[in-house]
């Protein structure tokens, strides 16, 4: 599978979000064979947890799996780029690819905002393509937050 069809799974998530009135991001975390781990949502109002965003659950899920807490041959699949909170959780598991689609200029922390996940001053820094279906990820994003305006 191809970058796209995973971020096509990563939309799917994102759209279970929107759907839940979660803010819509989806995540799926792939090992280094291109076998899915992971798949998660966004679920911050769903389990009143601000840590329960897509990006984490989807690590958390991917180390239960696969009974580690390194996943250096792993790629995380996001549709937005990542929080710093969830940059720092992808440096701290070793994740060794972060794929993602749209640019967050308020949280983003891999080029926007912050660029945590290629930070030479740390001990781990990751692969990152950005824009993999950024059009679709964007748009869902300004959907949900049209209607919340």
């Amino acid at each position: 599978m191809t970058d796209k069809n995973f971020m096509s799974l990563a939309l799917e998530e994102a759209l279970r979000a929107y759907q839940e009135n979660e803010v819509p991001i989806g995540a799926v975390l792939v090992d280094g064979d291109g076998i899915l781990i992971s798949r998660e949502h966004n679920r911050i109002e769903q389990l009143n947890d601000a840590t329960a965003h897509a990006e984490i659950l989807a690590l958390r899920a991917g180390s239960r799996k696969l009974n580690r807490r390194r996943l250096s041959d792993c790629t995380l699949y996001s549709t937005v780029e990542p929080c710093a909170m969830c940059a720092g959780a992808l440096i701290l598991c070793r994740v060794k690819r972060l794929v993602y689609g749209a640019t967050d200029s308020k949280f983003g922390a891999a080029e926007s905002l912050f660029n945590v996940v290629d930070n030479p001053a740390l001990n781990h820094q990751l692969f990152v393509t950005a824009g993999v279906m950024e059009e679709e990820c964007r748009a869902l994003m300004k959907k949900f937050f049209d209607i919340r305006r």
